[in-house]
């Protein structure tokens, strides 16, 4: 492979391959985006293993998550405070030896203060990795960039339920953190040898910004509780998560009017003055909404309705993660050839249309019936996701180019939190209607229901129940036949609700502006 010069603005910066930066950067991004959903599969694992209930080992999520949500988007500022390559390696460190004691933790509460750690830690890993990407490769090889950070971000949170359960049932849960750590070591010898901070990255000599990071991680910290917590709380009849409520928009609403005066902001929401940029912020926060609604339907779909074990559920997802894989290093080749505006829309009508092909399934569809919609699926976030990040930063400032990404990828993980916990509650309210809905036919009066009921008497008589208890198990199963054309009814409805979503960006796509086939180095740190 020949040597390429990454046009950094810095004189004294060696000459070093792209690649081998992308390599660096990636690996620990990789594992971090993974930790996001590798440890859902695992839960009542954690919980056997530490003596807890499931509900409460799903604080072991919670934490990382809002840990992440906290640190991402004041990762610029840090970078200008520590200085990028350092806050790169200090983050790869904390994130590495956190995921070895997660691993090693033998109570609850310990395994909560280190999964906040390695999500504090991990927290700037994926706005830093984009930003090294875009200033180490040429404006037109950008597309090529994002394609392998898109293949981070996107491929990661779909693997990790099948690496998570194949993991804990070949090994133990503690092997889903322990893996981390070859990785992250090979990332930080690489980001030493292979990173450099351009000139524009210096120390900052301006005071620190307490009152706005405070306000940061009270309104972060409370939205992110109240979205992983909202459903199992029953949402507003819960004291609790209306104050949590009210905390979040009442702290973050002042956060913005205190960060749009002062001088030195920890966040500096300027950056949304770019029309291209605020566009397709809502756009990725959407695409977000989407693609992490749609990976808690498809699992619980083929494990309750079709019986699935959860490694054969998790491989049955993996076609989404192969046409991403396929896709995106594709289409980063493709935008310095065409308009990516009209790749972005290409991908989101296709994203529209698998989620519409899914709506349609029934009962009876089997593996192929979700192959090949799923493909196209993971063809259609490589169409987009690759296009979206591009156009978006193509007009940002080289010295604003942190506080971009460090917005850019907090409101796609909020986006990703909005969208499950939107998901989860209309399969919770849907279901209850669609069971309301179909046990209404369930009368006396009803041939194809006392049919059914009597026919499931009939068969718990000749196993050997009496009639009074056969009766019984009889309405229990025709029950449990209403609550399965229920469930699959509720998701089907679902898929149609996302597939309408994916639709409506499409006209949002007119809004941006086709960035330049070339131009001088805009974007870094």
């Amino acid at each position: 492979m020949s040597t390429t010069t990454a046009p950094s603005p810095a004189a004294n910066a060696p000459v070093v391959n792209p690649w081998l930066v992308a390599m660096a950067v990636m690996c620990g991004t990789f594992m971090e985006v993974l930790d996001t959903t590798v440890v859902n599969v695992s839960l009542p694992h954690i919980a056997g293993s530490l003596s807890a209930s499931t509900e409460e080992a799903t604080w072991a999520l919670t934490s990382y998550l809002v840990a992440n949500a906290i640190v991402l988007p004041i990762t610029g500022w840090l970078a200008n405070f520590f200085g990028r390559k350092r806050l790169l390696t200090m983050s790869l460190i904390g994130f590495t030896v956190a995921s070895f004691f997660c691993g090693f933790a033998t109570t609850l509460p310990m395994l909560i203060v280190f999964r906040v750690i390695q999500g504090a830690a991990g927290g700037a890993l994926q706005p830093l990795s984009q930003a090294v990407l875009l200033e180490a490769f040429p404006p037109e090889k950008r597309g090529k960039a994002m394609g392998v950070w898109g293949l981070g971000v996107v491929v990661a949170p779909i693997l990790g339920p099948v690496l998570g359960g194949w993991l804990t049932d070949t090994y133990s849960w503690r092997w889903v953190c322990y893996i981390n750590i070859p990785v992250g070591v090979l990332s930080v010898l690489m980001t030493k040898r292979y990173v450099f901070d351009p000139s524009y990255i210096k120390r900052a000599s301006t005071g620190i910004d307490y009152w706005g990071i405070s306000m940061l991680v009270v309104g972060i910290g409370a939205l992110q509780i109240f979205l992983d917590k909202g459903q199992q709380e029953d949402w507003f009849a819960s004291n609790w998560i209306l104050g949590l409520a009210a905390t979040a928009l009442l702290t973050l609403v002042i956060f913005v009017m205190y960060e749009l005066v002062i001088k030195n902001p920890v966040v500096d929401f300027r950056v949304f003055r770019d029309r291209t940029y605020s566009t397709g912020t809502v756009l990725m926060t959407l695409v977000g909404f989407v693609l992490y609604g749609s990976l808690v339907l498809m699992p619980l779909w083929l494990q309750i309705l079709l019986g699935y074990s959860a490694y054969d559920a998790g491989v049955a997802m993996a076609p989404r993660g192969m046409g991403s894989f396929i896709a995106m290093p594709v289409v980063g080749t493709m935008i310095a050839r065409f308009d990516p505006r009209k790749l972005l829309a290409t991908g989101l009508f296709l994203g529209g249309a698998t989620m519409f092909y899914l709506s349609r399934l029934s009962l009876a569809a089997g593996y192929w019936d979700f192959f090949w919609p799923q493909f196209v699926q993971g063809v259609s976030l490589g169409l987009l996701f690759v296009p979206l990040t591009t156009i978006s930063m193509a007009g940002i400032m080289r010295e604003r180019m942190g506080n971009a990404t460090s917005m850019f990828n907090l409101l796609r993980n909020l986006g990703g939190g909005i969208g499950i916990a939107a998901v989860t509650t209309m399969q919770s309210r849907f279901a209850q209607t669609y069971i309301n809905r179909l046990g209404s036919h369930v009368t006396a009066y009803d041939r194809g229901a006392t049919g059914l009921t009597q026919g499931f008497s009939n068969l718990m008589q000749s196993r050997g129940s009496d009639p009074v208890t056969a009766a019984h198990q009889g309405y229990v199963m025709t029950f449990g036949v209403i609550a399965k054309q229920a469930t699959i009814l509720t998701y089907l409805q679902i898929y149609q609700v996302l597939a309408i979503v994916f639709w409506c960006m499409i006209p949002l796509v007119l809004l941006m502006r086709k960035p330049p086939k070339s131009s001088e180095p805009i974007v870094a740190h």
